[in-house]
């Protein structure tokens, strides 16, 4: 059975997913050039995690933080 919840499951790694198209529109957007597949997974991965610690002291959805949240270094 395939978790849904948790650093492994589904949910999890649709946020990812979501954080990195984020990322990489940011990045066409800008006109920066894209950094390999494993920075932007990484940057991805700790803004989703970040994301997860602010939504549970602030009460707000993971979506709406990343919404907002994600952003590229210039």
């Amino acid at each position: 059975m395939m978790a849904i919840f948790g650093k492994n499951g589904f949910v999890w790694k649709q946020e990812i997913a979501f954080a990195r198209k984020i990322l990489v529109w940011q990045y066409e957007k800008s006109g920066t050039a894209l950094p390999d597949e494993r920075a932007i997974s990484a940057h991805a991965q700790k803004i989703v995690a970040d994301a997860h610690m602010i939504a549970k002291k602030s009460g707000r959805t993971v979506l709406e933080i990343l919404k907002n949240k994600v952003t590229i270094k210039k």
